[in-house]
């Protein structure tokens, strides 16, 4: 097995169980008018799992469970934890749910859209649309708050994916919203959705959007009305409960579940991969494509670089099958989330893939 030691940005959590948001009155395929900048008003009870950060600004990295990252056109860092939404500008980190006075909910999912608005999901508080441009203007608050009184299906966003048409899709514990700029429409199992927990979304070459759900994959093509008369479609050759898919840059599909392992569609069949083709374990958790092409996945970190399955192995202190997120950087830097916080180790310019070795704690 192949050993490598991940930059440590800060260890110890208490992990909990995911609560339940509160069974509010979203009526599936009713959309709403949302106005165009609305306050950042939390009148949510304070989520019981956030974890209370001591600085608002700091040199260390998020010591919580974080979920999710991304790196944004900006080059700034951002990353979804159980501390709120925090940002790293390359020296320090900041807890924005602090700075701006955000509701105490633990983040999940983060999407840059192709304006530049960065949306960030939680569990159990909704969702907020964050705009850089509101910095340069005293009259704009950088942060708007939607919730299900805003006519999302959930206050739980565990995913998000902006189609082609710049339609903002989120997969939440009761269904999928779709957002058009203006309002929200839901679909759930009504309209023929395999489960209403959506752990995951993808749109193929074709335009179809996939989405794994805890039951099996179904597909949806998008059109510009959303017409909810079209039904979802099951694909039957499939497995269920998948919490990961991407679209690789050769246009495959690629999934991730609970049990069945890996699988990939390359637009007419699928190819299974499970642990006696090489997998260390058959709960596929995350999946990311690096710039060469390679496939990483997650919980126990794995390398597929077309031919073989490479494992690797954290040894900070971080636990192997714990990582929910695998993320190369503009420099090609390889970012992994997980339990304990976030580990990050650099490719030297022979793309041969070696730790990089810092004060613990700080980048």
């Amino acid at each position: 097995m192949k050993y490598i030691c991940f930059l440590l940005l800060l260890s110890i959590i208490s992990c909990g169980q995911q609560n339940k948001t509160d069974t509010s009155k979203s009526k599936e395929n009713k959309s709403k008018t949302i106005p165009a900048a609305q306050p950042v008003v939390n009148t949510l009870p304070n989520d019981p799992m956030f974890v209370d950060s001591k600085d608002t600004i700091s040199m260390y990295g998020p010591y919580s469970i974080t979920r999710n990252m991304l790196q944004d056109r900006n080059g700034l860092y951002w990353f979804a934890t159980w501390q709120g939404i925090i940002r790293y500008d390359g020296i320090s980190f900041t807890n924005m749910t602090l700075k701006e006075g955000l509701g105490h909910f633990h983040v999940f999912s983060i999407l840059e859209d192709r304006s530049g608005n960065l949306w960030f999901g939680t569990i159990g508080g909704g969702l907020y649309r964050y705009n850089p441009l509101a910095l340069l203007s005293n009259a704009t608050k950088p942060f708007t708050y939607f919730t299900m009184a805003d006519g999302l299906a959930s206050n739980t966003i565990m995913n998000m994916l902006e189609d082609n048409s710049g339609n903002i899709w989120f997969g939440t514990d009761r269904g999928v919203s779709c957002y058009n700029g203006n309002t929200f429409t839901n679909f759930t199992k009504k309209e023929g959705l395999t489960h209403d927990t959506v752990y995951a979304i993808v749109q193929d070459n074709t335009g179809i959007l996939w989405f794994g759900t805890q039951g099996a994959t179904c597909c949806y093509y998008p059109t510009p009305s959303l017409n909810t008369a079209v039904k979802f479609t099951k694909i039957e050759s499939h497995f269920g409960n998948i919490r990961a898919m991407i679209k690789d840059k050769t246009g495959n599909l690629w999934f991730g579940s609970t049990s069945g392992g890996l699988s990939r569609y390359d637009g007419k069949s699928f190819a299974y991969f499970t642990e006696k083709d090489g997998l260390t374990n058959n709960y596929i958790g995350c999946i990311s494509e690096d710039k060469a092409g390679n496939i990483w996945m997650g919980g126990n970190v794995m390398c597929y670089n077309g031919k073989s399955f490479t494992p690797f192995e954290v040894t900070e202190g971080q636990n192997s099958n714990t990582i929910f997120c695998i993320y190369e950087d503009a420099n090609r830097n390889m970012w992994f989330c997980g339990i304990n916080g976030v580990y990050r180790y650099d490719r030297q310019s022979n793309n041969t893939l070696n730790p990089v070795m810092a004060k613990k704690r700080n980048l």
